[in-house]
């Protein structure tokens, strides 16, 4: 090497990394929410000039186009929906954590989605949403009931912040407690019990093989089939419904059977409605799991109501309000 010859001579410059900073992104969405420049630089108060600079120099530094210009206003390009996603995760956390610090001196407040599943919500959303009222009075619990097939995908697109599921296949993206144990039992309606014993008695799962089932399509009919499938038991399915109170009623006017865990059918089994019989031989059991996404910031207070959760269902099978084992601390 000649003597004074830099280091780094015949060496390949390392790239810069681009220089994108939050105001750029805030700028961006602004832009693709307005899809008109214009607009934007108005609702943000930039002169439409600067904000068409900082597009410019952005698209420059990234390497991308991000939006088609138009006489119509603008239209974002693939690169520019994959990048809008990223911001508003980016901005929606610096958001969070600023009201977070903001409130970190003062009271637990703020709002927080919770999606339950019917059967659950049987048990848990009244007393807990009492429970939150009480000790979270600035706390706006949203408590949103649907099939847990759907709650999965509000919790992957952020609908809720937080959500009771049974089945974690292909669940990776969440982190987990498992709060409780449920057992199935098999539903009758008390004049149309399907087998020579006494109504209630327990029932063998191979015997279902000839009983006109009434099942739905989510988590609760992949567990039964599961079971079925090690069993080698082929149950008759004569009707789909992904709507438990309707599977309730069908079964009460006689119309079928199901198999539901002890929460979703109480109310019916104390008027007498319906009869409810475990299931032997073997015993079909699911878990019922507290989740939120690993790669959501949780707030102060959806740290608060996820702890108030387990305070409450802890209570509730010890009542015995919520019939299953509590999984181990």
């Amino acid at each position: 090497m000649l003597a004074g010859a830099p280091l780094s001579a015949g060496r390949s410059a390392k790239p810069r990394p681009p220089s994108v900073d939050l105001r750029h992104l805030k700028y961006f969405l602004a832009i693709a929410e307005a899809r008109s420049i214009s607009v934007a630089a108005q609702t943000i108060g930039v002169a439409q000039p600067s904000l068409s600079q900082h597009l410019k120099r952005m698209e420059e530094e990234l390497g991308v186009r991000l939006v088609e210009r138009s006489p119509r206003g603008t239209m974002l390009t693939e690169e520019g929906w994959v990048l809008v996603e990223h911001a508003r995760r980016i901005c929606g956390m610096l958001d969070a954590c600023v009201e977070e610090m903001r409130n970190l001196s003062g009271e637990v407040r703020g709002t927080v989605n919770f999606g339950i599943p019917p059967s659950a919500a049987m048990a848990l959303s009244v007393p807990l949403a009492e429970t939150v009222r009480l000790e979270l009075p600035n706390v706006r619990l949203r408590a949103v009931e649907s099939m847990s097939t759907y709650i999965m995908g509000w919790i992957e697109d952020r609908t809720v912040d937080l959500a009771i599921v049974y089945d974690l296949e292909n669940a990776d993206h969440l982190r987990a407690t498992h709060l409780v144990t449920e057992t199935l039992d098999f539903i009758s309606a008390p004049d149309s019990w399907p087998f020579d014993t006494v109504p209630g008695t327990p029932v063998p799962f191979k015997d279902l093989e000839g009983v006109e089932m009434i099942l739905p399509s989510n988590g609760l009919r992949r567990t039964i089939e599961k079971f079925a499938h090690v069993r080698g038991v082929k149950l008759n399915v004569v009707m789909d419904m992904d709507a438990m109170t309707q599977i309730k009623e069908l079964v009460a006017r006689g119309s079928g059977y199901a198999i539901f865990a002890p929460a979703a059918t109480q109310d019916l089994v104390s008027r007498g409605e319906l009869v409810r019989a475990p299931i032997i031989e073997p015993v079909l059991t699911r878990p019922v799991h507290l989740v939120h996404h690993r790669d959501v910031v949780q707030s102060r207070a959806c740290r608060a109501v996820e702890a108030l959760t387990l305070k409450v269902v802890r209570e509730l099978v010890a009542r015995g309000l919520w019939e299953g084992t509590l999984a181990e601390a």
